[in-house]
C-alpha cells in the first residue's frame, strides 16, 4: 500500500506544471545561469565554478522537492479534504506519510539525474569515490528528512493559501541567502549563521562530498537535528483537516 501511494504521489508531482517548474526547471536555469555568468557575478573559487555550483544546485533540487513542493501539495490536500479521506482509508496515516517521503525520493532521483547530465555538459568534474558517494547519499537522505519535516510542519499549521505564499518565500530566501547554491564563505560574516541553516548544511555536505571526497559529519548532524525538531513539532501541531 505504501509503494502504491508513493507511485501515485510521484506521478502527481511530476504531472503538476508548477511543481515541475520548482523541481526541475528552476534548478537547471540556476545552474546554467551561475556557471555562464560567473565572471559577471564576480565568483572566484579555488575550484572551477561549475564544480562548486553543481553540488549546490543538487542540494537546491532536494530543497525544492522535499520542502516547497511537499508543503504546497499537502496544504491544498488538507484544504480539499483529501488528507482526511486518506486518513480514514485502510492505509494508516503513518503509511501515508511514508508514501509521501518515498515519492519525494523517487522525484529526487529524476532531478539528480537531469542535473548531473546538465552539469557534465557544462564541464563538471566531481570527485568520485566511496566516501564521496556515501557523503552525498547521506546528505540527500538527511536533507530530505529535515526539509520534509519542516514542509509538513508548515502545511499542517497554515491555511493552503498561506502555505503557498510562505513556502515560495522561504524557497526564494534560502536560494538567495541560505548558502545552498553558493558556499557559506561567499556570504561573509553571515556565512557562519547560514551554515547552521538546513539549506547551508545540505549545500556544504554535498559540496564536501564532490569537491573533497569527504563526509561532512558536522553538517549531517545539523540536518539530523533540524529533522528531529521538525518531526517533533509536526507531530504536535499537524492537523489532517
Amino acid at each position: 500500500m505504501v509503494l502504491a501511494q508513493a507511485r501515485m504521489e510521484a506521478k502527481l508531482l511530476l504531472r503538476n506544471g508548477e511543481q515541475l517548474l520548482i523541481a526541475v526547471v528552476i534548478p537547471v536555469l540556476v545552474l546554467i545561469g551561475v556557471v555562464r555568468g560567473a565572471d559577471r557575478l564576480g565568483l572566484d573559487y579555488d575550484h572551477p565554478v561549475v564544480d562548486v555550483t553543481t553540488p549546490g544546485v543538487l542540494a537546491l533540487a532536494v530543497l525544492s522537492t522535499s520542502f516547497t513542493s511537499l508543503a504546497i501539495a499537502t496544504g491544498f490536500e488538507r484544504r480539499y479534504g483529501i488528507l482526511k479521506r486518506l486518513g480514514a482509508s485502510p492505509l494508516p496515516r503513518s503509511g501515508l506519510l511514508a508514501g509521501k517521503v518515498a515519492a519525494l525520493l523517487l522525484v529526487e532521483v529524476v532531478q539528480l539525474v537531469v542535473l548531473t547530465v546538465v552539469g557534465q555538459l557544462l564541464g563538471w568534474d566531481p570527485v568520485v569515490s566511496g566516501a564521496a558517494l556515501a557523503g552525498f547519499v547521506l546528505a540527500v537522505l538527511l536533507g530530505t528528512f529535515a526539509f520534509a519535516s519542516l514542509g509538513l510542519l508548515m502545511a499542517g499549521a497554515l491555511r493552503a493559501e498561506a502555505t503557498l505564499a510562505a513556502a515560495n518565500l522561504v524557497y526564494l530566501l534560502l536560494l538567495a541567502g541560505g548558502a545552498v547554491v553558493l558556499p557559506a564563505s561567499a556570504y561573509g560574516g553571515f556565512g557562519d549563521v547560514a551554515a547552521w541553516l538546513p539549506s547551508g548544511a545540505l549545500g556544504e555536505a554535498v559540496r564536501d562530498a564532490f569537491l573533497d571526497g569527504t563526509v561532512a559529519w558536522r553538517d549531517l548532524a545539523v540536518l539530523l537535528g533540524w529533522g528531529v525538531l521538525g518531526t517533533l513539532a509536526t507531530a504536535r501541531t499537524f492537523s489532517w483537516e
